[in-house]
């Protein structure tokens, strides 16, 4: 081959391979995922090491997030099947240790052995379930899914070990188009209830946020315990669907059971978060979602 059919052909590979970087890194946009084709990814996770999907964004503060990684201080998140059909569908996993084998052995947090959450990578279809481990250390539950590209989040204390959360992806095949976050939105109704976000999120700064229950207009003065709390929130970041601890104000007995439920939170970054607030009535848990865009104007939605 002659010189300049080499560099055309080189040119070529570079082009050919910066077309699929680009393809990947979209993922979040629409997309089909063909049973027999080769766009499904084995369901390999897409964000292994801490930064990788941080590109591009505003990354000043160092509050902790996690979820953006499958393995962490030898502990590995490992789905049973990284591609499950839409529907209702069971889910199961390993958590592996540092030896090598599946751990068995876990410290309740917030009444439960371990927090699973399932959610689309454009954050709806939220889905905070609670698995049920057998003596092999095999977790499983069901969940709903539709088609597109979803992630599995962990959030965990192995006995003898630290608090981790661990994240791996889960593709659905079928042809998605993934909604969008649009402006902020700090109210939901859910059914007969009402729900309305007060406070303001900082990045880098602990923010005091107030979510208000109210039913058929009134104010809920007598809201369930759930979880060891009035009220148990989950903020993800769009992009890169960073998980970020947040922590209630106090217990049953410790603070009235509503209509106000109060949390304070440290988000990393500026950009578009989601907030999903689980809370307990009449013996029913319903979920309320919420859009924050944090340093920048998106308009608001009432």
């Amino acid at each position: 081959m002659s010189t300049p059919l080499r560099v055309a052909a080189f040119v070529a590979g570079l082009a050919a391979f910066f077309a699929l970087a680009f393809g990947v890194g979209n993922a979040v946009g629409p997309l089909d995922v063909k049973v027999d084709g080769h766009e499904d990814m084995g369901g390999a996770d897409m964000s292994t090491s801490r930064g990788d999907e941080h590109a591009g964004m505003d990354t000043t503060t160092a509050a902790a997030v996690g979820g953006l990684q499958t393995s962490e201080d030898g502990y590995t998140l490992a789905l049973e099947d990284g591609r499950l059909p839409a529907g209702r569908q069971p889910v199961a996993f390993t958590i592996t240790g540092p030896d090598g084998h599946p751990v068995t052995a876990y410290d309740e947090q917030h009444e439960k052995d371990l927090h699973l959450i399932v959610v689309g990578r454009d954050l709806h279809g939220f889905q905070h379930v609670h698995p049920v481990l057998d003596a092999a250390g095999r977790w499983s539950t069901v969940v709903d899914l539709t088609p597109g590209a979803w992630r599995v989040i962990a959030d965990f204390t192995p006995t003898g070990g630290d608090p981790l959360v661990l994240g791996s992806d889960l593709l659905v095949p079928g042809r998605s188009t993934p909604a969008g976050l649009g402006p902020d939105r700090r109210t939901a109704t859910v059914g007969r209830y009402d729900v309305s976000l007060g406070g303001d999120l900082v990045a880098g700064q602990e923010s005091e946020l107030t979510l208000t229950v109210r039913k058929d207009g009134a104010p809920v003065t007598d809201l369930d315990p759930y979880l060891g709390a009035y009220g148990h929130l989950v903020a993800l970041r769009a992009g890169d669907l960073a998980y970020l601890h947040v922590h209630p104000d106090g217990g049953p007995g410790d603070v009235a059971p509503g209509p106000a439920i109060v949390f304070h939170a440290e988000v990393p970054s500026n950009g578009a978060y989601r907030l999903f607030l689980d809370f307990r009535h009449d013996d029913v848990v319903r979920t309320a979602a919420f859009t924050v865009h944090v340093g920048g104007e998106a308009g608001h939605e009432h």
